[in-house]
This record gives C-alpha cells, sequence and structure tokens, in this order.
C-alpha cells in the first residue's frame, strides 16, 4: 500500500503543480473583470447584512405600530427615528424587514444548492465514471425529473407536508440535482480518460480512491460556477414560492411575501412592493454576474 501511494503521489506531482498555477492564474484573470468584482462585492455585502442583521436593522421587524402604517420613505416618527424606506400596512419598517428577509434568501439559496450540489456531484460522478448500466439509469432518472413542472412539483410537494422553512429547502434541493449530474458526467468522461487517472486505474488504485483524489479536484471547477449560477436561481425561486404563499409563513420577512403584501398597494404606496423587488434584482444580479466571471474565467476557451 505504501508503494502504491508514493507511486500515486509521484503521478500527481505535475497535475497538483499545474493546479497550483492554474488558481494563481484564474485570480489574476478575475480581478480583471469588473462586472465579476462588483458581483462579487454585492454578494459579500448581502451575507453580511444577514449574517449581522440584528446590528444593521434600525427597527425590530415584527414590531406592528398601525398608526403609522403606510408611511413614505423617510418619514420620521415621533420620537425622531426615521424611516428610511418607509413602513408597511401594519407600520413595520421596510428596511428592518428588506435586512431581515435576507437571512431566509441566503439560507434556502445556501442549503438548496449545498443539497442538490452534493447529490447531483455524486451521481454525476458514478455516472460518467462507470457508465453502462449505472449511467444509463441515472440519465434516465434525470429524464422523469425534467419531465416535471417544477413549480407544480412543489406546490404538490408543500401543500401536502405544510409551508415552512425546511420544506422549500428540500422541495428544491431534490428537484434540482439533475443540472449537477449532468455537467459533472460530462466533464468526467473526459477525464477518465486522461493519462493520470489512466495511470492511478494502473497502479492498482481502488475505483473510490480515483474518484476522490483524482476525478473529483478536477471536476469541481465546472460545479463550482453551476453552483454559483443556480443559487440565483434558487433565490427566485424561494421568492416566488413565499409570493404564492408557500414559503415561510408570516409574520417571519422573506422578499416574496414582502412582494405579495405589496401588490395591493402598488397604486397608493409604491414603496411597499418595489423596495423588496430592488432587493431580488440586485442580489440576484450580483450572483449572476460573479456566476457569470467565474464561468468566463476558467472557460480555457476564453483564456487570452
Amino acid at each position: 500500500m505504501d508503494h502504491q501511494e508514493a507511486a500515486e503521489s509521484l503521478v500527481l506531482v505535475r497535475p497538483r503543480r499545474e493546479a497550483e498555477r492554474e488558481w494563481l492564474s484564474f485570480l489574476t484573470r478575475l480581478a480583471r473583470r469588473r462586472t465579476a468584482l462588483f458581483g462579487l462585492v454585492v454578494v459579500v455585502v448581502v451575507m453580511l447584512v444577514a449574517l449581522f442583521a440584528p446590528w444593521f436593522s434600525p427597527f425590530d421587524p415584527l414590531e406592528q405600530e398601525i398608526t403609522q402604517r403606510l408611511r413614505a420613505p423617510g418619514w420620521q416618527d415621533a420620537s425622531g427615528r426615521v424611516h428610511v424606506l418607509g413602513t408597511d400596512h401594519l407600520g413595520r419598517d421596510i428596511l428592518a424587514r428588506i435586512i431581515h428577509g435576507s437571512r431566509i434568501a441566503l439560507v434556502v439559496g445556501f442549503a438548496a444548492v449545498a443539497i442538490s450540489g452534493v447529490l447531483g456531484m455524486a451521481i454525476g460522478l458514478v455516472s460518467g465514471y462507470f457508465g453502462g448500466r449505472i449511467d444509463d439509469l441515472f440519465m434516465r432518472l434525470a429524464d422523469i425529473q425534467l419531465a416535471f413542472p417544477f413549480i407544480l412539483l412543489a406546490i404538490a410537494v408543500i401543500g401536502v407536508l405544510g409551508p415552512s422553512l425546511q420544506n422549500i429547502i428540500i422541495v428544491i434541493g431534490v428537484s434540482s440535482w439533475v443540472v449537477y449530474a449532468r455537467v459533472v458526467r460530462g466533464e468526467v468522461l473526459s477525464l477518465r480518460e486522461r493519462e493520470f487517472v489512466q495511470a492511478a486505474v494502473a497502479l492498482g488504485s481502488q475505483d473510490w480512491r480515483v474518484l476522490l483524489r483524482h476525478v473529483l479536484p478536477s471536476a469541481f471547477t465546472p460545479w463550482l460556477v453551476v453552483a454559483t449560477l443556480d443559487m440565483a436561481r434558487v433565490i427566485v425561486v424561494e421568492s416566488a414560492l413565499s409570493f404564492l404563499g408557500l414559503g415561510v409563513q408570516p409574520p417571519t420577512p422573506t422578499w416574496g411575501g414582502m412582494l405579495a403584501d405589496g401588490r395591493v398597494y402598488l397604486s397608493t404606496a409604491w414603496w411597499l412592493a418595489t423596495f423588496p423587488g430592488l432587493a431580488i434584482l440586485v442580489t440576484v444580479l450580483g450572483i449572476n454576474l460573479l456566476g457569470d466571471g467565474l464561468r468566463d474565467t476558467l472557460d480555457p476557451r476564453l483564456k487570452l
């Protein structure tokens, strides 16, 4: 076993050194893309706001004051406190609810992407490496998964299990593995024919060892790009489900729920729906710009 590990380490010396140079080159190229840096700044700011929401929030997001309902942005109450983005139909501060609503959006985004990403990665690795009947089985399951409209599936599952944060994460996570599996599978089909993988197999390495030590690190890059772009989609899906009343239930603030509350006041209190919509827009835009930057930077055909 010691001789095998020594031989494998010799085989991996060159790929590891190349990987280190690739990452250094990747960071240099990414720093040159201003849109990607802007997206990174937006994502970092949203994450910090969500993480330290009680510090950034000027008011309690659940505090109601009917006498202060539907106040315009910039309104100042009797105690001198300013509602920068105004108040909603129950007198709650819009800015405070947007700040705390970012927590729900990011929790669902990270958790659902983690579930679907890990599941898709595992299926893609096994399907692409072993091929044959295993590959046919997983790919047919993927076709069946794609045949179901996601919204109808989510409505049916949440209608049975009930709307909650955990159920939303499970529904979105379990139903989004197909993209990851197909991307990773395509990468593995190419990697398993590479010299360093063939050398590891020739040295007698077990299949799980080849997958984890040789194939997985190389297949991680396209997976990361897909995960970044998919997180923006998950946030939009969570907002849509909350808008339909299938997400986290009131009084917990969510961006989709705030849109649903404000849609009936568009003509009289435009800020109720405008500012939560802008929060979704800016967050999703930042994630998409970061994902596009990662894709363009990591794509060898676009390297200059």
